[in-house]
């Protein structure tokens, strides 16, 4: 398997009037294509910085990620046009757009990089198919439940086919039946796709799903032996 995501020596430093407040420190982390990797940790252990940083979304103070060899932190790289393409990411909450239809929701993306309608339509099918959800597609996020609304950010997220797919917490705010259908889509779906996937928990369940566990405690990424 290739490597697609790599982190090497990341550090991320807050400042604070009470001094430097270290999120993440020195972390080194790879992902292969077909990957599930989750990174445990209690809440404040600097799992969504470490998302933030590995998505483009933040930069390290030091260290520096690279997607399929492109540093982020280089000038040169178009950082946006990698999370547009071969980054997505999945939250705790699906941020759903309310005046739109699920399949809208997930032709959002598509329309963005001006993709021609009938693939898009074609894309948004296939994605909305993938998340059992082909029979709500003209529902909009309000007429769905909160399992059917992740389901829906998941499908969006993927419509694009990335590489990479980063999720934070995507089960905090679900009954543990329905987090676990989703937890169990989002492992059928990278295994499927061979996409490589980072997700930040603490719910055990979805650690047992995983193929490699990394802990991460105040701020330092050990491997789970």
């Amino acid at each position: 398997m290739s490597a697609v995501l790599r982190a090497e020596s990341l550090t991320r430093v807050f400042p604070s009037p009470g001094g430097d407040v270290v999120a993440v420190r020195d972390a080194g982390l790879t992902v292969h294509a077909g990957e599930l990797v989750v990174v445990a940790g209690r809440s404040g252990a600097g799992k969504t910085t470490l998302l933030t940083m590995l998505g483009g979304l933040d930069r390290p103070t030091s260290g520096r990620v690279l997607v399929d060899d492109a540093d982020l932190a280089d000038p040169a790289t178009d950082v946006a046009g990698l999370r547009g393409t071969r980054i997505a990411s999945i939250f705790q909450t699906a941020g759903l757009l309310p005046v739109l239809s699920a399949a809208e929701n997930v032709e959002v993306p598509l329309r963005i990089r001006r993709v021609d309608p009938r693939e898009r339509d074609q894309r948004v099918a296939t994605a909305l198919r993938d998340v059992g959800l082909e029979a709500h597609a003209r529902q909009r996020p309000g007429e769905l439940s909160g399992g059917q609304q992740q389901r829906v950010g998941i499908a969006r997220a993927l419509v694009m086919d990335p590489g990479i797919l980063l999720a934070d917490e995507p089960t905090a705010q679900l009954d543990s039946e329905t987090g676990a259908q989703i937890m169990d889509l989002v492992a059928r779906l990278v295994h499927h796709r061979g996409t490589a996937a980072v997700v930040a928990t603490h719910d055990p369940a979805m650690i047992a799903r995983a193929d490699r566990v990394l802990d991460l405690h105040d701020g330092v990424l050990r491997a789970r032996p």
